[in-house]
Formats: structure tokens, sequence, C-alpha cells
């Protein structure tokens, strides 16, 4: 048998068995909640267990009370927003089980058990302040003292049949139960404790259409339980879907992989212009062989357009996907661009009924009715959301879904959530109460932000302050060991998810445009440039060579024209506006002894990016200059001939070149790489909304480039 990847969702979910992963002298050190903890870090490692945020695991454990001493029971569970595969002891939420059973004698009723969520802070232990989820019944309830409820591919797939009451009977017997469909919350809960009391062999159950709760006496027998359910779950989908076809065989063949790309990158920032009038959203594209094969099939539009079954699946992914009008085996991308607001405007329209046929006197307001998951046959999926994570979960989440339609449709009929009880769950009003309390976005949140020189002082500290208000970051540079490593420091102080690199040399063309596919591929577009790719020489212009000359104008004039070129066609396209900022420098306004290929150069930088401005108004892009001055801690530039040069220039040691430059200005302070990343914050922000053409200097007070 081969070994499974278990990060990786996109793993067909009816092949390769669960590993056990639990190490029992690990373990043995552990007390009961650190064993919990243990025990859920392991189940959610593997996405075919349970999706990103999805189910959760829980103990009863026997804890001394604050107040009186004794020995209570304590029910430890996952609390609400929570991922069992990453989350830390504070995680989890802690509830007195006496009060638990005790809310038994407030509950009205079915049509009630939504406010039974308000009594459950009234139950906390030891005044944690994790809120607890919604499932807290379920895990209460269940007269066991271990409990996991995951959401597997391979058991979801069971019980998203029209026949899974005989399906789940015929693969585990009377060990395993079976429950109908009922959304999650107190009901459910008092309806897994009857069936517990009645079933008392039974190790566990299936929920229709939604997952498996397992249990156990010890948090290993739990966990073990749990793997020998989906493992049983999928050698059975082994032996019955040996030599079928997956979904009905294929219609068409994936294209090559520079092509999937290719047309990926031509189609993300236009479905992102058409979907971002009111938010900027951000996309993710994922091509795995799960995803190929569904969008390569022949049932592709038929399972599509019945949408998903587990409500962790729904919320993630909408009611059902849009499938992008393209023909592999005869492409034609203009056509497929041109159909494209068509096809976004009739899937509007069809959610916009959708809303109406379902809504309740009490529903919330209609949310954006734009698609999350694109799919486009022979090439992949696109998901877009308002941040890189939630686009790149909705993704996994779907390709969960797609390994669930695939097990289903190959033993019998595939059953989507019901239509309104999915519009039940996307609006459930305790849904809408804790998306209300999510905290604002940050100025830049869903944008995205394409920064050259991004491994040098500025470029990283200009970074830095982008990624800190919500932006998502392209660095381009031509230095790919500096590159690599600044993207790794920046991933790992803000998340991978928002960082990307790659190697560009801003002379070339070709490497320019593929940097900006790579940042659609990346994110889906682009909506600030910020070109700080840089040199800089001295020398007499009697000593100045004509390859010094050419090198300045290339790298300093003709690839601030090249990058600003890509930009444009790519911001038009989007039709969403844009920012582009020339990190240029004071030198473009004043003169410097010594350094005329180099002022000359940034001169050009400045005026170039007058006339983008004028070009670039009546599509909302503003270009706008960031002046420094005398920039040397972390500045590259300094870091080859040009430090002796300047201070020779001036009759300086090295050592006394920053005090001097300090000296000269007027204010007597150092310019550091933060205060031009400040600036340029300023122009890429909606603070600056008004302002195109302009210059900041930023030279700690220089009178020759006072600019007016």
């Amino acid at each position: 048998m081969p070994t499974a990847k278990p990060n990786d969702a996109s793993i067909d979910s009816t092949s390769w068995q669960i590993q056990n992963l639990w190490n029992k002298s690990a373990a043995t050190s552990m007390n009961e909640s650190e064993q919990l903890l243990y025990r859920s870090n392991l189940l959610g490692s593997d996405k075919r267990v349970t999706n990103f945020g999805g189910g959760n695991t829980s103990a009863k454990i026997m804890e001394k009370d604050p107040l009186t001493g004794e020995a209570v029971e304590i029910l430890w569970v996952k609390g609400s927003g929570g991922d069992v595969g990453t989350i830390k002891m504070d995680g989890f939420s802690t509830l007195y089980m006496e009060k638990l059973r005790a809310l038994k004698g407030v509950y009205r009723g079915v049509d009630y058990e939504d406010e039974m969520v308000a009594y459950l802070p009234h139950c906390t232990y030891n005044l944690n302040p994790r809120a607890a989820s919604i499932d807290t019944p379920l895990h209460a309830y269940v007269p066991k003292t271990h409990v996991d409820h995951m959401h597997p591919d391979a058991i979801i797939a069971i019980a998203a049949t029209d026949n899974s009451q005989e399906l789940t009977a015929e693969i585990f017997g009377e060990d395993i139960g079976w429950l109908p469909w009922k959304r999650p919350g107190y009901e459910l809960g008092l309806m897994l404790e009857r069936f517990c009391e009645a079933n008392p062999q039974a190790r566990g159950v299936v929920l229709e259409s939604h997952g498996l709760f397992t249990w156990g006496d010890s948090s290993e027998a739990c966990y073990l339980t749990s793997l020998e359910v989906i493992n049983k779950g999928i050698d059975w989908f082994d032996s019955k879907t040996k030599g079928i076809a997956p979904f009905k065989g294929s219609k068409h063949q994936p294209l090559a992989a520079t092509e999937r790309r290719s047309i990926s990158a031509t189609l993300m920032p236009a479905i992102r212009g058409m979907i971002s009038k009111d938010t900027h959203m951000v996309g993710h594209f994922d091509d795995s062989e799960a995803v190929l094969t569904f969008v390569c099939s022949n049932d592709l539009e038929r399972l599509a357009a019945m949408g998903t079954s587990c409500p962790d699946h729904f919320l993630r992914t909408k009611i059902c996907p849009l499938v992008i009008d393209f023909t592999p085996n005869k492409p034609d991308i203009e056509a497929t661009l041109a159909s494209l607001e068509q096809s976004i405007t009739n899937y509007r329209q069809q959610y916009a009924t959708y809303y109406e046929r379902c809504k309740r006197p009490d529903s919330p307001k209609m949310r954006d009715p734009n698609a999350i998951v694109y799919l486009i046959p022979g090439v992949g999926m696109l998901t877009f959301a308002k941040d890189k994570a939630t686009a790149r979960i909705s993704g996994e989440f779907y390709t969960n879904a797609i390994n669930v339609m695939r097990g289903a449709s190959a033993v019998s009929n595939y059953c989507g959530l019901p239509e309104q009880e999915a519009f039940d769950i996307e609006y459930w009003l305790l849904e809408e109460a804790k998306l209300q309390r999510m905290p604002q976005p940050k100025s830049l949140a869903g944008k995205i932000a394409l920064v050259t020189g991004g491994a040098g002082g500025i470029g990283t500290a200009t970074s830095v302050r982008l990624l800190q208000e919500g932006a998502c970051v392209v660095l381009a540079d031509i230095d790919a060991e500096a590159l690599a490593q600044t993207e790794k420091h920046l991933s790992q102080q803000f998340s991978a998810d928002v960082v990307a690199s790659v190697v560009m040399d801003v002379t070339s063309e070709a490497a320019v445009d593929a940097s900006y596919t790579e940042a659609s591929l990346a994110f889906g577009g682009v909506d600030i440039i910020v070109s700080n790719a840089g040199i800089a020489s001295s020398a007499p212009i009697e000593e100045t060579s004509l390859d010094l000359w050419n090198k300045n104008m290339s790298i300093l004039s003709t690839g601030y024209f090249l990058v600003s070129r890509a930009a444009f066609k790519i911001l038009k396209k989007q039709k969403l506006g844009g920012s582009i900022i020339f990190i240029a420098s004071k030198n473009g306004l004043a003169a410097s002894p010594g350094a005329s290929a180099y002022c000359t150069a940034k001169a050009s930088e400045i005026h170039l990016a007058r006339c983008l401005a004028l070009e670039g108004a009546p599509e909302g892009i503003r270009v706008n200059v960031v002046n420094p001055d005398a920039v040397l801690r972390g500045s590259k530039i300094w870091s080859g001939d040009w430090l002796k040069e300047r201070a020779d220039a001036y009759g300086k040691e090295t050592t006394d070149l920053e005090e001097h430059y300090r000296q000269r200005s007027l204010l007597k302070r150092s310019v550091l790489p933060e205060d031009i990343a400040e600036a340029t914050y300023f122009f890429a922000s909606e603070a600056s909304s008004k302002s195109t053409g302009n210059i900041i200097n930023v030279d700690a007070g220089n009178v020759q480039s006072f600019t007016r």
C-alpha cells in the first residue's frame, strides 16, 4: 500500500489507508487533556479525515473545581471557529457537564433550539474565554468519555447517497449506526444521546449528508476507532469501484500544465474584476489530479449543479460552482473571456432567485451573489474569497466535495444537500451573528501588490508595511538567493498564504510579463505596483562608459517602463483601478556631482510617472512617486562601490557618509527604509485616492529637491 500524503486534500478518498500515527510512548507521558490535543492534531493532519476547520473532538475529564476544590466532570471540546489539525490547548472550550445536563430543563423544543447557544456561556468552567461551538451538545450528550466528529470523504460519500442507511448497514453492520439528516444543534445532540442509549453495542454513527461520530473509553481507543471506520469505508469503496471510470468517464483530456497555467492566469484577473466591484477578492488556482478528473468528466455539469452535501463543505463553497464555458480540445480563450460577463451575470441572477425562493421572514439580507468556485474543463478550479487563506481553503473543501461525489456516484445516486436545508445553513442566524463578530478588514484587505526589488532594504520594508495592512505581496527581484530568504522570512512572519515571489530582471520584457502571470496565478491579479528595482553608480562624466550609462537607463528607465506597461494591461483587464508607485530619488530632481547617468535615469523615471498619471486617470489608475534620499541602512545599492564613490565625491570616509547626509538635511535626521515604506503605503491606500501625478520627498528636507 502506498504511503499516504496526509496534508494533500486532492488525494482520492477511495484510495490509500489512513495511517495510524499514534505514538504510545509519547502519549503515555500526557495527561487526558494533552492526549485530546494530540489526538485532535493527528486527525486534523489528514484532509481526507476532516477538512480545515471542520469536525471536532472532545473528552469528559475530571477536574478540580476552583471554588469547591471538589472533582467535577468537565467537557473539553473544540471551541468555535477552531481547526483540529492546528488547535492548541487554548482552542478548547471547557464546560461543566452537570450544567450541560441541566440545560435539558430549559429546552423548549426543536423550534427553539437556536436559543440554547446563549445558555452555553453559563456552563463555562474556570472562566475559559474560548466560546463554545454549536456542536457542543452533540459531544456532551453522547454518553462516552471520548468522542470524535469527523468529515471523512469516504464516509460522507456513503452519507450522501440516496440509500445511505442501507449502505451503512451493509458496510458496518450494527457496529456503526445511522441517523437521518438534521442540522447541527441541540436537537441533534439529543438524537445522538437516544441513539447511544438504544444501541449500546455501537461504536459510532453515520450522520446522513454530514459526517461520522465515533467514541471510545480512552483517547487512543477513540482515535483508533475513527481510523478503523474510515479505513473500512475506504476498503469498501476500493472493492466496489475497481475498474469503474469515475464520473462516467472522461469527456476531455487535461491540457498540458503550462497551458493550464497560462489559461488560468488569463482568466483570473478578468473574473476577479467582475466580482470585486464591492469588495476586492483574492483568487486561488488548483489543477490537482482530483480536480482535473472531475472537470474533464462526462458528469461535470450534472454533479456540479447538485451542489455539496456536508454542511461544512457548503458553507465554504456556496450553493453550487460556476462551470466556465471552455472547450479544451478547441481552446478559444478570447471567446471564453467574451462569455464570462454573461455567465457571471446569469449566476448572480440564479443566486438571487434561490435567495428569494428560500428566504425566511427573519433571514439576513442577501450576501454576495457571486460564485466562490469556478470550474474550467481541461484546466482546473479557481476559487475566490476576501482573503487568500479562505480562497485556498474553499478550494480544499470543494476538492473534498469532489471526492464525495466521486465515491457516491460510483456506488449509488449522489444527493446534494436539499436546497432549503442548504439555504437555512447559509443564512442561519447563528452563522450571521458569527459573521457580524468578525473584525473589520484591514485597509488593504483583498489588495494584491507586486514589489520589484523586493529583496532589498526598501523593498522588504515596503512589503512588510503592505502585509501589515492586509495586502498579499508578490516579491520580485533579480537576486534569487536574497529573494528566497526574504520570502521565507515574510512567510514566517505573515503566513505563506499572503507572500509569493518571482525571480525577475526588470530589463527583460519576457521576465516582466512572466511576473504578472505568476501574480495572477498566486492571487488572481494585481492592484498595487511598487517599482523599486534599482542600481546606483557614480563616476565623473568623462569616466562614465557607454555601458554604465546604458545600464542605468536600462534598469531605472526602461525597466520602470516595462513593469508599468505590463501593469496597465492587467489593471485595465480587471477594471478596478490601481496604484503604481515609483521609488525614484532626490537625484531625479536635484543633480549630484559625479552621478550623471544615475541622476538622468531617475529624472526619466519621474517624468514617466507624470506621463502615466495622465494615461491612467480615466481608468482609475493612479501613478505617484516617492523620492528617497540617502537611505543607507539595509539598502543593497550601498553594498558595492557606490558607498565609496559617494564618499569620495564628498571628500568623506565611508563611515562618515551617513552623518554627512544627516547633517546636510534640513531636519538633521537619517532616512530609513521604513520611512520610504510609510510613504509608499500612503500612495497605495485609499487615504491618497484623490492623488495622482504627485511626488513625496522622503529626504529629511533638501531645498534643492523642493517640487514647488
